[in-house]
């Protein structure tokens, strides 16, 4: 709109300055033509009377031929404004308004309907889109709603609270209902939205874990606790950082596991390629794929060398899973048993209860004076940073709320302590490159982690068994390439994507080669990155 309101004053200007021309020329030629003397108050006012069809000004009829043609020359350029006004301004102008006002209704039906849109909305809608499954985001920003309609997003504006626009949104023939708001308000969009229908699934994202039982008494069918399950991983990662110990694995079964290993700088891997490290030859371990700087390489390669931001996604026996764990850890000494965490909310206050059953001390980090925190102050500041003792410390977990913040935060303890391992939680998943970049060994966003928990509860026949890691790992049926060959179908190449196992009746197939047959009945559990596996769902389901 700030383009349009430039392009009136502009032609307002325009005008103004015709005008005032005309009446300058218009005095002059009634001196000289007409012999008669007109102030430039008198001659402005004949001018606009002329120009806009109003009149024909007090001094008609003129007795000379200049002063009539000019007359005639005025009254045309008032005609020609008001024709070029209209298709220029006005009726865009119009349009434009007409553009922007957000829609307030939706015909979907067997939808999911998400109250409101957040950044952690993003990997939800992605999981939706990748399963095929229709949405309506609503919102109570009508700017943001247009803005989501132009990207091709559906969205439509209201108060989030209030039984009409629950109605618009056509929540009683929904399939399901997110409500990702604050704690307060989801619960009085549960209470409306149960009233509307008794048969919706209704599914609040919480801040608190203490209101779990209220939205419950709502009406909630499911509450999920993303930033307790974001500190818990969080601190996991922390207390396996320097451990040669195998813990964070996901056990398929007794002969198959799939985990990530995150390689620390002055390891046995650092400097060699995927290729050269033998992981595949002489280990016989699988290697799902890599990130590299926050940049997921399905099959690395030899342009691929491995460093101290590598994070290794690989399946196979626990045993040799353990060796290569012993492969990726620092041969320099090791700090302290002490974890410094920056920031004490929700997810800072998780990773501290965490780390402290697992008998790891901590120093809190944080701007509010209140219990629990141990140093008041911020993780940029350095002064701040070397009173918490972060260069003898095993690891920072830092769990601000703002991306930038946290950035920043891990550019300065990079200078103050060099060696020290820093694991963050983003917001965005986009910012996640940004945080490697940056130098953070670990990251792991409240978006994905949102996302993947609401996801298994949402799509049918996809069970997501990692919403805490980089990873994702599926449990999922593959209808559309039933009857056909792992060689056939190429996944990997398609989409990025490794099955890792398949589940049939009761016993799970791990030896699977290019004859392998997908089957009706089968259970495919499937491992990569986020938009790997939305490929593979697409693609294969």
């Amino acid at each position: 709109m700030n383009y349009w309101w430039r392009r009136i004053v502009l032609s307002l200007v325009a005008v103004l300055v015709l005008v005032l021309v005309y009446a300058g020329l218009y005095q002059l030629g009634m001196a000289a033509f007409e012999g008669e003397t007109k102030t430039y108050a008198q001659s402005i006012q004949t001018v606009i009377e002329t120009l806009t069809t109003a009149g024909f000004g007090g001094d008609a009829p003129w007795e000379s031929t200049v002063m009539n043609l000019f007359v005639v020359v005025m009254n045309l350029t008032g005609v020609l404004l008001v024709f070029l006004a209209l298709p220029l301004i006005v009726v865009p102008l119009f349009r434009q308004a007409l553009e922007d006002r957000p829609p307030e209704t939706t015909d979907l039906t067997d939808h999911v309907v998400i109250c409101s849109y957040t950044p952690r909305s993003d990997v939800l809608a992605q999981e939706l889109e990748a399963a095929n499954e229709p949405y309506v985001f609503v919102d109570d920003d009508a700017e943001l709603v247009v803005d989501l309609n132009n990207e091709g997003t559906n969205a439509i504006y209201g108060e989030l609270d209030q039984e009409e626009t629950l109605r618009a949104a056509n929540a009683g023939d929904a399939s399901a209902l997110v409500t990702d708001i604050d704690d307060e308000t989801n619960a009085m969009v549960i209470l409306t939205a149960r009233e509307l229908s008794s048969d919706l699934e209704i599914v609040s994202v919480v801040e608190n874990g203490d209101v779990a039982s209220y939205h419950r008494y709502a009406g909630a069918d499911e509450v999920v606790r993303p930033r307790r399950v974001l500190g818990q991983s969080l601190a996991a990662k922390a207390t396996t950082t320097v451990s040669a110990e195998l813990r964070d694995t996901i056990e398929l079964s007794e002969d198959l596991a799939v985990t990530e290993l995150l390689v620390q700088d002055h390891s046995d891997l650092v400097g060699q390629t995927i290729p050269e490290s033998g992981i595949r030859d002489r280990m016989g371990i699988t290697v799902i794929g890599a990130w590299f700087n926050g940049e997921f390489v399905p099959v690395p390669g030899s342009e691929n060398v491995i460093d101290g931001n590598t994070i290794l996604l690989v399946a196979g026996r626990r045993d040799d899973l353990t060796e290569l764990k012993s492969r990726t850890v620092s041969s320099l000494p090791h700090n302290p048993d002490r974890v410094v965490v920056g920031g004490y909310g929700v997810v800072g206050r998780t990773a501290v209860e965490t780390l402290a059953s697992g008998g790891v001390s901590t120093s809190v980090v944080d701007l509010e004076d209140k219990p629990g925190v141990d140093i008041v102050g911020s993780v940029t500041d350095e002064a701040i940073l070397e009173t918490a003792d972060v260069a003898d410390s095993r690891a920072v977990i830092l769990t601000l709320n703002d991306d930038a913040t946290t950035i920043y935060a891990t550019l300065v303890l990079k200078q103050v302590a060099p060696d020290i391992e820093i694991i963050a939680r983003a917001n965005e998943t986009e910012n996640v490159p940004k945080f490697y970049r940056a130098g953070a060994e670990y990251v792991l966003s409240l978006s994905t982690v949102t996302g993947r928990m609401l996801d298994s509860i949402l799509i049918e026949g996809e069970e997501i068994l990692t919403p805490e890691t980089q990873f994702e790992l599926v449990r999922t049926t593959a209808p559309r390439i039933v009857g056909r060959s792992l060689g056939e179908v190429d996944l990997r190449a398609r989409t990025g994507c490794t099955i890792v196992a398949v589940e049939r009746g009761d016993e799970l197939l791990t030896d699977l080669g290019p004859e392998f047959v997908v089957r009706e009945d089968d259970m495919l559990i499937v491992a990569g990155s986020d938009d790997a596996v939305n490929r593979f769902v697409a693609f294969a389901c």
